[in-house]
């Protein structure tokens, strides 16, 4: 694998890993979000958005198509139905905040068009592998790509040691297709497939995956696992992820996908001041 690439150009920003600690603000476009955020009106997507970029979000992450564990055997939704929902939102959001908007799909006919209307990163849940046509429109687009780790089916024997094995098998994708090393950031997919104990673990083992040599995001953010250890719901996960947010940096985590925006960029400051003192 490659060394560790130092600085990453996402739209008109620069990137650069191990400095900081960047957030990832969450724009669901979606009427059945886990997390019970999802807003269907653009007025509100476009207010969010905002809201998070005045909060201190370095980037926006837009998608239309939620990640419910039951959503994944079925056909999934529609290309037009994905279009609809997030390319008016993508383009009134990229017009709107000057940090980069990232575009959440693994459809390369919905990438294509919402790099098209303004995005500038592509976060596929399926690291490359539910569509095939998307690693050649990733390259062709010349945008960055969050590549993701997913096993539905969960049953692991090496937890980390798959997940890395799996990740690079996307890396190889990516390069295949035309996508340069300092385009690739990866996700171990807290939540994708996995139980509670495995989510905590990986959160514990992250220093491992940084061997991958590639930025790492990681969105841990109100996920169920929180929700199971502490018992409670979506809502009131605001602590717990915080408390992940914060043992992922000091894991080295590069960015954190996260809902609630103006607490995590404290926690993220917090963690990166202790980190780096």
């Amino acid at each position: 694998m490659a060394a560790t690439m130092r600085v990453t150009h996402i739209g008109n920003h620069d990137f650069h890993w191990g400095s900081r600690t960047y957030v990832m603000g969450i724009v669901n476009v979606t009427p059945d979000s886990f997390s019970g955020d999802g807003v269907t009106d653009l007025e509100m997507a476009v207010a969010q958005a905002r809201e998070m970029e005045q909060d201190g979000a370095d980037l926006i992450d837009v998608g239309g198509e939620s990640t419910r564990p039951e959503t994944w055997a079925g056909p999934g939704l529609s290309l037009e139905d994905e279009l609809g929902r997030v390319i008016p939102v993508v383009t009134r959001v990229a017009a709107a905040v000057a940090v980069p908007v990232s575009i959440d799909t693994y459809k390369a006919g919905v990438a294509n068009r919402a790099v098209a209307a303004g995005a500038t990163l592509v976060n596929d849940v399926w690291g490359l592998r539910r569509d095939p046509q998307m690693a050649a429109a990733v390259a062709e687009a010349g945008v960055p790509v969050v590549l993701m780790h997913n096993k539905p089916g969960g049953g692991y024997r090496d937890l980390i040691g798959e997940i890395a094995q799996s990740l690079r098998e996307s890396v190889e994708l990516a390069r295949a297709a035309g996508v340069a090393d300092d385009r690739i950031i990866v996700d171990p997919g807290i939540g994708f497939g996995k139980t509670r104990e495995e989510n905590l673990e990986i959160i514990r083992r992250l220093p491992e995956l940084r061997r991958l040599g590639f930025p790492i995001l990681i969105g841990p953010s109100r996920k169920s696992f929180i929700g199971k250890t502490l018992d409670l719901p979506a809502g009131e996960r605001l602590e717990g992820t915080a408390a992940a947010v914060a043992l992922s940096i000091a894991g080295g985590a590069d960015i954190v996908r996260v809902h609630d925006v103006k607490a995590m960029v404290r926690v993220a400051r917090m963690a990166d001041a202790i980190r780096q003192a």
